[in-house]
This record gives structure tokens, sequence and C-alpha cells, in this order.
């Protein structure tokens, strides 16, 4: 296993001085984020481009990898998080372009792997969603696997505004769509788990770890404080909206101990890649980086 952070939270730094900040405070890997090139307002934690995959060919994606490799630093994935199943077909198209590309640039630079969102339309139930991902993933699946790249879902719900509610806008967050991912597409596709966004699901880390272990192509260290008092406030219908709150690890309710241990023994070995979504450490790259550092010391004793 080896420890490594999404390169998100730096927008407005080049790549390789990420890449040069990182192995120089012992991090090993890298998950690059890699989303279209555009102006104006981003969803928070996406928007930036690390690899601008619409305009490099393969011998400069291959130069890239041999630079990050250079340095000491292994490259775990691209990321890349949008809706594929948006309700606007326009939208929809948009980002299922890009995804492909993303998906080319990591079969160009040897990588097994592509972090990203099944997707979901947040008015429709989840059996309606999953007719449409049924429709839409196949057609992306078979476009990962002539690349020699495997998928990878996040299990996160994307539940944290209003225009995100009430169904959320990626449906492959609980067992009871996991099962079905994994029956229509098997190996050509796996999990990007994160452990924060079953906090305030309230499903057991060491059961769904031992039922999906096997099937964990990348991980992301990310917690998760459950702030009591929206709870009280808002009530669980709600979704979690007012009172999930995403910490670094170390800050919030995840017993990474119990993560580690259920990892270990599930065979898990791979990439253990900080996601840094906490708002108490962000605004300037010196706090952005004083949280990953935070992370890394809480996370380094069970990352060897």
């Amino acid at each position: 296993m080896k420890l490594g952070l999404l390169t998100a939270p730096f927008p407005e730094t080049p790549l390789m001085e990420v890449a040069d900040w990182s192995v120089s405070n012992g991090f090993e890997m890298l998950e690059i984020a890699c989303w279209p090139v555009s102006k104006g307002p981003t969803r928070r934690y996406a928007g930036t481009t690390h690899i601008d995959v619409a305009s490099i060919d393969k011998a400069q994606a291959q130069d890239i990898r041999a630079e990050i490799e250079g340095k000491g630093l292994e490259v775990s994935a691209l990321g890349y998080y949008p809706n594929p199943l948006h309700p606007d077909r326009d939208h929809r198209d948009t980002v299922i372009a890009h995804l492909k590309q993303v998906i080319v640039a990591a079969g160009w630079m040897g990588l097994p792997v592509v972090n990203t969102f099944c997707g979901g339309d947040a008015s429709k139930h989840v059996d309606d969603n999953w007719d449409d991902a049924l429709q839409v993933w196949p057609d992306i699946v078979a476009h990962a696997r002539d690349n020699g790249v495997k998928i990878a879902f996040e299990n996160c719900p994307m539940i944290f505004s209003y225009d995100e509610w009430p169904g959320g806008h990626n449906i492959a967050y609980s067992p009871y769509v996991w099962r079905r991912i994994l029956e229509a597409w098997g190996d050509d596709v796996g999990m990007n788990y994160d452990p924060s966004h079953l906090v305030w699901q309230m499903i057991d880390q060491t059961t769904f770890i031992g039922e999906f272990g096997p099937h964990m192509l990348h991980a992301h260290a990310k917690d998760l404080m459950i702030d009591h008092e929206g709870l009280y406030e808002r009530g669980i219908l709600s979704a979690g909206m007012g009172w999930q709150v995403p910490r670094l690890p170390g800050l919030g309710d995840v017993d990474w101990s119990e993560i580690f241990s259920g990892l270990y023994r599930a065979g898990y070995d791979g990439p253990m890649v900080i996601e840094h979504e906490d708002r108490n450490f962000e605004g300037t790259d010196e706090l952005v980086k004083r949280g990953f550092l935070l992370a890394r010391d809480v996370l380094r004793p069970y990352v060897k």
C-alpha cells in the first residue's frame, strides 16, 4: 500500500510543482485531476486541470508519467468526477466525451484505473437511474476495456446541496447498487472506496469492506464528522445536508484502525490517496498543504 494525494485542491499550481512538494513531504503517489479546461465557476473541489487530456498526444502523456516517476512518485489514477447520467442530454454527452478522453490518456500512460462517478438524476429514484445506467455505461466500459483501463466508481452519493437533493448525483453509493454494477460489468469496473461516505449513511464499514474489498481498485482517505446539532435540526430525511461535514483523516468519525484492518484482511494493497475537502484547511496553498501533512501523519502508521 502507498500513500498519496488527489491534486484537485491545487488548481493554480502546475502539476510538476505539486509533484515536487508531494515527494519532498513523504508522499508516494498522485491521483491527477483531469477536468476539462474551463472558465468561470465550477463545482467545489472540481474543475482542476492538471492534465489537459483534450490537447495532448500519446508521447506527451507518456512523458508526463515518466517525469513524475523520475521524481520518485507513481501515478495511482487519473480522476474526473462528472455526472454521466445528468438529465440534460447535452451536458451528459459533453461530460461523457471528456471522460472518454481521460480514459484514452490513462491508456497512453499505462495506468490501470480512471476514477469517476456512475452519475444520477436526483429527480429519479434509484431503480429508474439504474435503467439509465444500463443504457449509458456499457459503451463507456467497452471504451475503457479497449484502452486497457478499468473504471473505478467512487461510492459517494453526491448529496451536499439542494440541486443534488433528494436523490443525489451518483447512485453507486450502497450495496444495493454495487451488486448490480458488479453483476453487469464484472471485472471491467471496480470501486474507488471512500469510507467517509458510509459514516452518515450508517453503513457498517467492516461488513462493506468484507463484501466489496476484492472489487476495490483504489481508495480515498477522507474523513467525515457528523454535526449532531445539525442532525437534530434537520433529521435524517435531509440526506446528510446540514450535518455531514467532510474532514481530513483523523479529524472526523472514521475509525482508521478499523478501515485498515478490514482492507488488509480483504487483501487490498493498492493506493491510499488523501482527498482534501476540509473547509478548515483551505483558502491558500499553505493551508491546503498543512491539511495534507496532518492527514499524512495520521495515516502513515497504517501505510507501509
